[in-house]
């Protein structure tokens, strides 16, 4: 968003002292209950005038024409002017008193406001705004409250719409909700009135600023070395994986994880609602759903897109999660040369995963009879990893499951791997991933590729 279009917004940011009054009869002593309650304190109250007015002010007075991509040497012209307007009007302020206000009216300009310090806080994984007077985090698993808050619907509505229209979105009666993203690919969702019932809600799913790594999920105890290693073995030997599990329990993040181990001499296309995959390979093709517009024409679903990819000479393709009928061509693209494809999906199980994936294929409108739809998802689908959260805020791996194949009209799996829950002490859950001593089918897929895993990884152990 231009300067411009920021600085228009702003202008009619004007803040409210409190929320609207009841138009129900009620008695005196009761109204000045709630005036006492709703009331701010004269101190906050002050200094919310204080920050209105000398933004005001600043926003007058700034260029619009201001390149607002050159975040730096925005904010040094706004600190000039800002202490010029302190000095003119010969405001005293303590110095933390100074750099707070400034980067509130910073944030109001440049940022999302209220949101900006929460945003920055890389302890913050979840931004929970339930109306402009409540704002949830989640730090370690836990949800608190912070004391941060927006001024008004208005404002929060103001800071949504930020957030939305460089993607090219709407949001308004007529499209009361919203999923978006921000610049570093934290993953947005807005719903306001009449939808909601306390006004604007916004929850902001942050990502990591730096890309979390195989390593780090072994150390947090999320997976088991061997696990990783051996999941590594089947990213490299093209298998196509199925991430199922929850919201909330990191199916994208660990997706990401596993793009990672992709070579970087192969061609990857990713198939997104909104970009949240960050892979770090060279040859990557980032393609992104559109809803439509205001007419009500020119949408692009999951669908159309993982159609054009097969046109695009892929050589890997990620889904970011298959939640409708594009399951049925995602299930084409594995059984037609794309090894190595992988997707998310919402379920609680691995064998619910590949109910899942029956049921949207049905949603595609496909009149196949239930087995040949289960025929093909077990000669698509090669293993399907479970997540889970669990009650102190974890998120691990709880079962890495091959899909064998059919056995009369049921789709045969067995795990390899499967995490043991001993017990729960200081509010920590303790167990591990352990090995099912089962070897895998693919296994020759494996070796044919140059990967040799030890038995022991399986927990067999190995002839002398």
């Amino acid at each position: 968003m231009s300067l411009l279009r920021r600085i228009e917004k702003a202008k009619s940011d004007v803040p409210e002292s409190g929320p609207g009054a009841d138009s129900r009869p009620s008695s005196a002593a009761s109204s000045q209950q709630q005036v006492a309650r709703r009331a701010p304190s004269p101190a906050r109250d002050a200094f919310r005038d204080l920050k209105t007015r000398i933004q005001g002010k600043l926003i007058a007075e700034l260029d619009p024409t201001m390149d607002v991509t050159r975040t730096d040497e925005v904010r040094r012209t706004i600190m000039e002017m800002y202490n010029g307007i302190l000095s003119e009007e010969q405001i005293v302020l303590s110095r933390a008193e100074r750099e707070r206000l400034f980067e509130q009216i910073v944030a109001e300009i440049l940022g999302l406001g209220p949101l900006e310090p929460l945003l920055q806080d890389s302890d913050i994984s979840e931004i929970m705004v339930n109306g402009p007077k409540s704002i949830y985090v989640e730090k370690s698993g836990r949800l608190t409250r912070v004391r941060s808050t927006f001024e008004s619907d208005e404002h929060l509505m103001r800071i949504i719409e930020r957030i939305v229209a460089p993607l090219g979105r709407r949001i308004d009666e007529s499209v009361p909700y919203v999923d978006a993203r921000l610049q570093d690919g934290s993953r947005v969702n807005a719903i306001i009135p009449p939808l909601s019932l306390v006004g604007p809600v916004l929850t902001i799913r942050k990502f990591f600023k730096v890309p979390l790594t195989p390593e780090k999920l072994v150390e947090y105890g999320s997976v088991s070395a061997e696990g990783m290693e051996f999941l590594k073995a089947c990213v490299k030997g093209k298998l196509n994986i199925i991430v199922s599990g929850g919201t909330g329990t990191g199916k994208t993040t660990f997706l990401n994880v596993l793009s990672g181990f992709i070579p970087h001499d192969e061609r990857i296309i990713t198939v997104e609602n909104a970009a949240e995959l960050q892979l770090q390979q060279e040859h990557v093709v980032t393609l992104e759903s559109r809803p439509p517009n205001i007419e009500g024409r020119g949408e692009v679903t999951i669908q159309d897109l993982v159609i054009n990819t097969l046109r695009m000479r892929p050589d890997r393709i990620v889904v970011g999660e298959c939640r409708g009928p594009e399951a049925f061509d995602m299930l084409q693209a594995m059984n037609t040369g794309h090894e190595g494809s992988m997707t998310t999906i919402h379920a609680n199980n691995p064998r619910e995963a590949t109910a899942r994936i029956e049921n949207m294929v049905l949603m595609a409108g496909m009149d196949l009879p239930h087995r040949a739809i289960r025929e093909q998802i077990a000669a698509a689908v090669d293993m399907v990893c479970q997540l889970h959260r669990f009650r102190d805020g974890s998120r691990k791996i709880v079962s890495i499951a091959e899909v064998e194949g059919m056995e009369g009209d049921v789709i045969v799996m067995s795990e390899i791997f499967k995490f043991e829950q001993v017990g729960f002490e200081n509010g920590k859950v303790i167990g591990r991933m352990r090995a099912t001593g089962l070897r895998p089918k693919f296994m020759p897929r494996i070796e044919a590729a140059g990967i040799h895993l030890p038995p022991t990884i399986f927990g067999i152990r190995e002839r002398r």
